[in-house]
């Protein structure tokens, strides 16, 4: 099969490419990780004892007597025949798709035990492994070896500012060097799949794959009845590519013959994956397998739409993987046998970081003040706490209260130059926004701005005349009132009428003139006049989320990597690259291990920024030296400073005081596998807690506990949404009713985990929850990913395990118990964010991206959870035993499964949402009808949301945490959803409803508090008017949610027994609102995307 010679223009190709020698730019020192045994992780090993696998990439030896194939990371070879396999590559690093080289002697595999995925050459029994590929960004996989063994041909993958991308076809000499780069990928900007590189047989040409759909922006779910994938060919000698096959439904992982006659490929009948043929002669293609597993054509595809296949050397028969078994076709008769294995032996496993969380605490100290500014004359700190504004001495003390505002949020203070007076945002959800000043000292506040409106970020000219500020435009969360015409404004502190300076443009700022502005715009620092005219820009970045000038205009402070830089403003008009690396000019850290809210004060000679609670400071004369050190001294060096001011504030939770019992109604405990229904039964609740659950024959009510009597009805535990994301507000200001949250709740959840949220707004949301400030489920969060991907502003960079640290602690300090581990490139970085984890006592939640041997790693490597789906359709044995013998949770959020139509689309077009008598009560018309009322509709067969289900069902069964996640979808019906597709995929109702409950508790480290109704348990519960253990569609029949011991009606969220609390009105409702009329193309609900 591997035989014949490789055409001499690759050696051409190799000697002249040289633009394409160079290693990428990207690349840095090998990492100091053994991704085999990573200090710190302790490791056990979990039996495997299995006769079929998941996911098989399969390769035949070139004299047809043996196969390679791999499972669950590891590499085996076997006789053809079948038989015991011998494991040839083992350990916690994962290794796949084995390719025998020509001669037979040599496997190529790709392997990540080097720190990250690249291409290895091993002898054929496993022995004296060498990395060929040597990528720590771009990684490679999918080898292929050319006929005369002196060649491999890889995929190297490509990400933009999503973690998931495309990927370019590589040329590689097996003694090394950079690689020939032969298949570019289209644009920087292109997302979408190309891989797949298999050597034709004469060593002429290179088939490979490529996503054909239209456009750079990758979309999951596109219809594969058409084409959205086709089978191209490259030709070596002319560089020129041309397509092979295509059409409806596609084709996928190219397997050419050893003739050269014949091209066997994945194509889609129906949606279903298929074993095709092609004559490479007449163009002929018919069907020759019908029942394989389901490609990947519907998501992402890093290492293959399917596993590697291969023929035997005579071109006689294919062996390839489906159902679990590895088959052997013999083409002539059509006939297909089962190569028989069985293989007994164990993974390298790490137990998760699995700490209990304090869920609903009655002290609790504040974690993420916002917007803390030191006064220009250093003296005193203003900041946001609670949705109020807060002023501190500088040495320390009680922080007072800025206004005795009572009736609004308050948020993005900004000090005069004279220090003597404060600009703020003052918001209502009916009145919108305004800005206004007052005295340092407190006092009557002026109000500037005359119109309402949407605005943030006022800052104050050198003068102290003019006040430059956002305005910003509304919807969906808010009212889309006064939208028009947003920009950067200015406008005279005395009020009047404002004037536009930029259409676009964030945070405004002066430097040392009042006739010209500073702005982010993108990843760089521009200014203008007043007017937006003379436009220059001082920075450019590639990575930079924010800009901040110092008063003099000498230097600026920029954020990346989380983290705070410093750098000389240069004069004129002439821009300077901005990086951490510095280059055009020097370049400090001036932050440890994070920093937010990156200010100046005394004329630009002190730097101040936040971690959390804390507000740290540094002298901008210990960053930057006046001249080049002499000769023979050490440089100086610069320390970030390890202690700050904390402006954390100690608050009491709030609980209601009393006893209320619930009498009469069918209590599902979820105390047992069986649910622990107790018929007729008392819940007894003292302030926030149960006290007692029973049978109501048998329990004597306390005197004078008042009594809610809910005969016929059903309670079950609050729902714990284990995978959920907001809004939480709008930028940095929460809101007084926040309908999308408050919807949440008047549909049973009472506590959400947010997987990827901005910080400054989750952790203040759940702060002002804990203080009875406003309505809605508790919600805990990881705050912002630790992502991979280069996104400005989200790129999480880690080339150690200190960085993996400070990115831990950041979070910690600003109020996480939980971490998302997304998509960092390489295996020794998603490894070291669990090892940080473990030491700070934090959960590592992980993400696998649609990518079935990233999942299995993160399993391996200790995550406390995986979410979304593992993108197989079906998890053989090797997958349930080696996952339910670790103790990781699994969240597979099936209302946005990989793979297909999920449960969201089914649920839209199954179900009138716009009718559902809770939603219409909580949610804005408008929205409602733009999601919901125009939907498509598919075949039953063409959705994988049960699909999805019945695997995870599978895993539930075994033991393994299974738990709901409606990750931001339609607030408040999709976490029904959820519970609706497991109910699709086979579990029993009561299945569903502990995944929605305990099990989704236990995989979070809530159990201890909810998750049940048993006796010491936090009080979250809802009162049904049907029974969902029999019908799991009667789970949204809501009456009535008690959350934290408040019982409130579903339908009005007013509070009843436990308190006379009456629901704030949305924004729609009253004088100003619109009657539900929204700009619903500025929802924040969630697409299944990146950092989800």
């Amino acid at each position: 099969m591997k035989i014949l010679a490789c055409s001499a223009s690759i050696l051409a190709i190799a000697l002249a490419g040289a633009p394409a020698l160079a290693q990428d730019a990207e690349a840095k020192d090998p990492p100091k990780w053994d991704v085999s045994a990573p200090p710190g992780l302790p490791t056990r090993e979990v039996k495997i004892s299995v006769d079929e696998g998941s996911w098989m990439n399969v390769d035949v030896s070139p004299d047809g007597r043996t196969i390679a194939f791999d499972m669950l990371g590891d590499i085996y070879t076997m006789p053809i025949g079948g038989g015991t396999p011998t494991r040839i590559a083992e350990g916690l690093a994962y290794e796949m798709q084995p390719r025998f080289s020509p001669d037979g002697e040599r496997i190529s595999f790709t392997s990540d035990r080097g720190g990250g995925d690249n291409i290895w050459i091993m002898n054929l029994d496993g022995s004296d492994k060498r990395q060929l590929t040597k990528e720590d960004f771009r990684l490679t996989n999918q080898s292929s070896w050319s006929p005369d063994g002196r060649f491999i041909a890889a995929k190297k993958h490509f990400t933009t500012q999503r973690s998931l991308g495309t990927g370019e076809v590589w040329l590689y000499h097996v003694s090394g060097g950079s690689g020939v780069q032969l298949v570019k990928k289209p644009s920087e900007a292109h997302q979408k799949e190309l891989g797949e590189p298999t050597f034709a047989p004469d060593g002429k040409s290179i088939y490979f794959t490529r996503n054909t759909t239209s456009g750079p922006i990758f979309e999951y779910a596109q219809d594969s009845n058409n084409q959205l994938f086709a089978i191209d060919r490259y030709n070596i000698e002319t560089g020129e590519t041309e397509q092979v096959v295509g059409g409806e439904g596609g084709a996928v992982r190219p397997a050419p013959s050893p003739d050269g006659k014949k091209l066997a490929y994945v194509r889609r009948e129906q949606t279903k994956s298929k074993l095709y043929l092609r004559d490479l002669a007449t163009g002929e293609d018919r069907k020759i397998y019908d029942d394989l597993d389901q490609d990947l054509q519907e998501t992402w595809a890093v290492t293959g739409v399917y596993p590697n296949m291969d023929w035997t050397p005579d071109s006689a028969s294919l062996v390839f993987w489906a159902k679990g078994k590895i088959r052997k076709l013999d083409i002539a008769s059509g006939k297909a046998d089962i190569i028989q294995f069985r293989i007994e032996d164990s993974r390298t496993v790490i137990d998760p970081p699995r700490p209990d969380v304090a869920v609903a605490p009655d002290s609790f100290e504040t974690k993420l003040p916002r917007g803390a500014k030191v006064s220009p004359d250093g003296s005193r700190i203003v900041f946001e706490t609670l949705g109020k504004l807060w002023v501190k001495s500088a040495s320390g003390g009680t922080a007072k209260r800025l206004t005795s505002e009572v009736d609004a949020m308050e948020g993005y203070p900004a000090w005069s130059p004279d220090s003597k007076r404060i600009a703020f945002v003052r918001w209502t959800d009916a009145g919108l926004g305004e800005i206004r000043t007052v005295a340092a000292a407190g006092g009557q506040a002026f109000t500037v701005t005359k119109a309402a409106g949407h605005y943030a970020r006022p800052a104050f000219s050198p003068d102290g005349k003019t006040i430059v500020y956002e305005r910003r435009t509304g919807g969906y969360l808010v009212s889309p009132r006064a939208s028009a015409e947003p920009g950067l404004y200015r406008i005279s502190v005395s009020g009047g009428e404002p004037s536009r300076i930029t259409r676009s443009g964030e945070h405004p700022q002066f430097g040392a003139d009042n006739d010209r502005i500073f702005f982010v715009d993108g990843s760089n620092l521009v200014s203008t006049d007043l007017n937006g005219e003379a436009k220059r820009t001082h920075a450019t970045g590639e990575l930079i989320g924010d800009y901040s000038v110092s008063p003099d205009g000498r230097y600026f402070a920029f954020r990346q990597n989380y983290q705070a830089f410093v750098m000389p403003m240069l004069p004129g008009t002439q821009s300077v690259s901005a990086s951490p690396g510095g280059g055009p000019l020097p370049v400090t850290k001036a932050s440890g291990d994070g920093a937010d809210w990156i200010h100046w004060s005394n004329g630009g000679a002190k730097l101040h920024w936040s971690l959390g609670p804390t507000l740290f400071s540094a002298d901008r004369s210990a960053m930057f030296t006046d001249a080049p050190a002499s000769k023979d001294a050490k440089p100086a060096k610069y320390e970030p400073p390890k202690a700050g001011l904390s402006l954390s504030m100690p608050v009491t939770a709030d609980k209601p005081k009393g006893r209320i019992a619930l009498t009469g109604a069918r209590i599902v405990t979820m105390s047992d596998k069986d649910g622990g229904i107790i018929d007729n039964g008392i819940i007894l609740i003292e302030d926030n807690r149960i006290v007692q659950v029973g049978s109501l024959a048998a329990t004597t009510i306390p005197a004078g506990t008042p009594t809610v009597d809910v005969s016929g009805k059903t309670i079950i535990p609050g729902l714990i949404d284990a995978h959920s994301h907001g809004p939480y507000g709008v930028d940095q200001m929460n809101l007084q009713a926040n309908w999308t949250e408050m919807t949440e709740l008047a549909l049973g959840v009472t506590t959400r985990h947010d997987p990827s949220s901005g910080s400054a707004l989750v952790y203040p949301s759940l702060e002002m929850r804990r203080a009875g400030l406003t309505i809605g489920p508790r919600s805990f969060s990881t705050g912002e990913i630790i992502y991979g991907a280069k996104a400005p502003g989200f790129f999480a960079e880690i080339n150690g395990i200190d960085d993996a640290r400070a990115h831990v602690r950041r979070l910690k300090a600003q109020g996480a118990h939980s971490v998302k581990n997304y998509n960092q490139p390489r295996r020794e970085q998603r490894q070291q964010v669990v090892a940080a984890s473990l030491e700070e006592g934090m959960r590592s939640v992980a993400e696998g991206g649609s990518v079935y041997s990233m999942d299995i790693a993160l399993i391996a490597d200790g995550n406390t959870t995986i979410e979304h789906n593992i993108p197989l359709e079906t998890f053989y044995d090797d997958v349930l035993q080696f996952y339910s013998g670790t103790k990781v949770g699994y969240t597979p959020t099936l209302v946005v499964t990989y793979g297909g139509l999920a449960g969201d689309p089914y649920w839209r077009a199954h179900t009138d949402v716009w009718k559902h008598k809770l939603l219409t009560k909580h949610a804005p018309a408008s929205v409602l009808a733009a999601g919901n009322k125009r939907r498509p509709i598919a075949p039953e067969e063409d959705y994988v949301d049960d699909d999805s289900a019945r695997e995870a069902t599978k895993l539930a069964r075994l033991g393994v945490p299974v738990a709901i996640g409606a990750h931001g979808q339609e607030p408040g019906i999709a976490a029904h959803w959820e519970l609706w597709s497991f109910v699709r995929g086979g579990m029993t109702p009561m299945e569903a409803l502990r995944a929605g409950t305990i099990e989704s508790a236990r995989s979070l480290g809530y159990d201890k508090y909810v998750g049940s109704l048993e006796a010491g348990k936090l009080a979250d519960l809802v009162v049904l008017d049907a029974d969902p253990t029999q019908d799991i569609r009667n789970s949204d029949k809501i009456a009535k949610v008690m959350i934290n011991g408040r019982l409130y009606d579903a339908a009005t969220l007013n509070e009843e027994v436990t308190g006379t609390r009456k629901r704030p009105a949305y924004w729609w409702e009253g004088e100003n609102g619109g009657g539900g009329e929204g700009n619903s193309g500025a929802a924040e609900g969630h697409s299944h995307g990146d950092g989800d």
